[in-house]
């Protein structure tokens, strides 16, 4: 043996023999350390010695009233006070898809798309939107299937003057016949835009409720059909407008505002100057307040759903909402109380998350269906409330050759919900839904269309304390009842993609009458 490779052996065992000398010197010293630390640290489950008591906060409770006052022409003005230099003002109407009987369904399409145009004293294109920014501002319109709303978010000084705008924008549209012609174009490509769209939330939500409600009221298309699109003018948006956007069923809200100071532009901008349509000789229609009546049903669109863009790798999916008939907003509250709280404890997702964990992967459909279930790529609850009508349902998707399968394990987890419930997963939904409460809360958005809409279903507005001891009265009875109460209603069922072995209704229908089983009940 050389002298080189006999040197570069003894080297080698030399260090091998201080690596294990230094390995057993660190072992012995945190042996030290963690025996050390064991007799110091107090246990995490008594308090520190030597600490002052803690002194909570209380919170004021003048700083959360909500101010209402009726003008003389029926108009209500809310508003509720709010830290900040900008506020958050707007309009909340009783209007929308669900009142369209006497009219071309999609009306409210239309003027969710005519928006913030021209009016009478600001009639350039664009005007609008140029004074609504000098302010700082920021406006949006939203028309929902009971509830239009007109929002603007802009500094606190400049409340008279986005009143102003708002004012014109709702009661003195011009809606000229280029307007009319552009809304038509951009109905045209979203209706376009949503057929070669992957993702189907929009048309399964929209899908759901003409199921469920069988097109009348809340079953409506909140989309205006194609069909419609060019039956719709301004004679009868105008009309529409008339009969609707009345007093009586406008809510002007403001969150960060002072509340006399807006009951006073409202007085100015909506009562003494008068909408566009009193000078012009328009039909007068009765408002259809028909109440939603439930009916259930089957919508299957066997059709090619669009694959994701690029090689994403992601399968083409099949589509399955399956519905029932749940709790109204307004009538028994502690019975709607305990529908959210359901909700939450259902709960469910996508197959794939984006950020970390913790969005509700201890709900059931995460434990029961997508942790079980690798075919499986969505299933999620849907809990869907207005003033006098409710829709519970499940989405869920996988690809074509599981959807049979897919509506056993789904219908299986909506029977589940009459069975026992464990304590644990029942405390983690009531917290859950009031931590969602408050963390919703805390943005001024968020606080107007909350004011806005208690307002316009019952008149006054049910402070957040208030609503966090109704979620903590919820009992587990109070959940297996309401859902035993959903599980008799009729059956809504839709589908959409590749769904030839969808059941029909009728076998589903006979699935519901499953006895509910433990966490587990078997494989497909």
């Amino acid at each position: 043996m050389s002298s080189k490779v006999s040197s570069f052996l003894r080297f080698k065992c030399i260090n091998q023999r201080k690596s294990i000398n230094e390995f057993s010197i660190s072992c012995q010293f945190s042996s030290k350390v963690q025996n050390s630390c064991s007799f110091q640290q107090p246990p995490l489950t008594e308090p520190l010695p030597n600490l002052p008591n803690i002194l909570y906060s209380s919170p004021n409770k003048n700083s959360v009233k909500t101010e209402i006052t009726k003008l003389s022409n029926g108009i209500r003005v809310a508003t509720e006070s709010s830290h900040g230099e900008f506020c958050t003002v707007g309009v909340g109407i009783n209007s929308g898809c669900r009142y369209e009987a006497s009219y071309p369904n999609g009306v409210n399409h239309f003027l969710e798309k005519l928006a913030f145009s021209s009016t009478v004293n600001f009639p350039g294109v664009n005007q609008v939107i140029d004074e609504i920014e000098k302010y700082n501002g920021l406006s949006d319109a939203q028309c929902s299937r009971d509830v239009t709303m007109y929002a603007a978010s802009a500094n606190r000084k400049y409340v008279d003057n986005i009143i102003k705008v708002l004012g014109d924008v709702i009661l003195r549209p011009k809606i000229t016949d280029d307007e009319v012609m552009s809304a038509k174009k951009m109905i045209q490509f979203e209706h376009d835009t949503l057929m070669l769209r992957p993702e189907q939330d929009i048309l399964l939500e929209n899908l759901v409720h003409m199921a469920a409600f069988k097109c009348n009221t809340l079953g409506m298309s909140k989309l205006c059909p194609l069909e419609n699109v060019e039956k719709i003018n301004r004679k009868i948006l105008m009309t529409y407008l008339k009969n609707h956007f009345v007093p009586d069923r406008i809510v002007v809200g403001g969150v960060g505002v002072d509340h006399q100071q807006l009951v006073e532009s409202v007085q100015r901008y909506f009562v003494e100057e008068k909408p566009i349509w009193s000078n012009e000789k328009l039909e007068t229609i009765a408002v259809d307040n028909s109440i939603p009546q439930y009916i259930g049903g089957i919508i299957m669109d066997n059709c090619e759903i669009p694959p994701f863009p690029g090689p994403s790798g992601l399968a083409v999916l099949s589509h399955l909402v399956i519905g029932l008939e749940s709790i109204p907003m307004v009538g028994k509250q502690q019975d709607f109380v305990a529908s959210c709280v359901l909700n939450l404890m259902m709960g469910g997702g996508g197959a794939f998350s984006a950020g970390g964990p913790g969005k509700g992967m201890y709900t059931r459909l995460y434990r029961n269906v997508l942790n079980r279930y690798g075919w499986l790529f969505n299933a999620t609850a849907y809990n869907y409330a207005y003033v006098d009508g409710g829709l519970f349902c499940i989405h869920s998707s996988a690809e074509p050759q599981y959807v049979n399968n897919l509506v056993k394990v789904i219908v299986q987890e909506m029977v589940n919900m009459t069975g026992s419930i464990q304590r644990e997963e029942f405390l983690r939904a009531k917290k859950q839904l009031q931590s969602l409460l408050l963390m919703n809360l805390e943005a001024r958005p968020i606080i107007f269309e909350d004011m806005i809409r208690q307002v316009l279903a019952t008149g006054y507005r049910k402070k957040p304390e208030e609503l966090l001891q109704d979620i903590e009265n919820v009992t587990e009875e109070d959940i297996i009842r309401i859902a035993k109460q959903m599980i008799d209603t009729p059956l809504t069922v839709v589908a959409r993609g590749d769904v030839r072995q969808l059941p029909a209704i009728e076998e589903i229908q006979e699935l519901m009458s499953m006895k509910p089983r433990g966490k587990f009940f078997g494989r497909f």
